[in-house]
């Protein structure tokens, strides 16, 4: 890799710029199981009792098929509560697991500085994008792409394609970041430089391999 080739990195905000562990996989979609352990336990079912009552509305939200008005509306019913006591108890779920990654933050925007560009492309659902992507953090970003607002979501390549065509960067000239190894893979495919995160120091390190720092 020559210096100056990276023009663009491109950052996933769960378990990147926001940082949670405990990601489990359930009915082929992947959800932070300390949020919804919360969840089931304030209303006082199962983990598995709380996915059946979640999970289509849930899968459709991520991918902008439902409104969140829509989802609470459903959601709420299910559990027999209301959709503001819903929605402030989801709220509190992810701010308790997840927190602001600030010194990958600053490294984005150090970078950004430097001449780069640089983006989010992140799987969301309406209430997670509202905690978790506080406009005062993505504002600065030069493309932000949510699955809950173009209703694509990783792995699938368009989502990919997307942020490229908005960066107005051929793939080689990216780099991706992520934490989990199956998105990392279509953005492989595509010729975009990648990098399995798991944590700053070392997703630093790797940058530097790619030439991407101080010019």
């Amino acid at each position: 890799m020559k210096k100056g080739e990276i023009k663009a990195i491109i950052f996933d905000i769960g378990g990147v710029l926001a940082l949670g562990k405990k990601f489990l996989k359930i009915r082929g979609v992947y959800h932070h199981k300390g949020v919804h352990e919360f969840m089931a336990k304030k209303f006082n079912v199962s983990l598995d009792q709380y996915f059946d009552s979640i999970d289509t509305p849930y899968a459709r939200s991520i991918i902008k098929e439902i409104t969140k008005k829509q989802f609470l509306n459903k959601v709420s019913k299910n559990f027999n509560t209301t959709s503001k006591k819903l929605e402030k108890f989801y709220k509190e779920a992810i701010k308790r697991n997840f927190k602001q990654n600030k010194e990958l933050y600053n490294i984005a925007f150090k970078l950004k500085k430097q001449g780069y560009k640089i983006a989010i492309l992140s799987d969301q659902w309406h209430i997670s994008k509202e905690v978790l992507m506080p406009e005062k953090y993505t504002k600065k970003f030069n493309a932000v792409i949510v699955s809950c607002d173009v209703g694509i979501r990783k792995p699938n390549p368009k989502i990919y394609k997307l942020v490229l065509k908005k960066l107005k960067l051929p793939a080689k000239n990216t780099v991706f970041i992520d934490n989990q190894k199956w998105n990392i893979k279509p953005a492989k495919k595509l010729g975009m430089n990648t990098i399995l995160f798991k944590n700053n120091k070392q997703t630093l390190k790797e940058l530097k391999k790619l030439k991407v720092g101080a010019k």
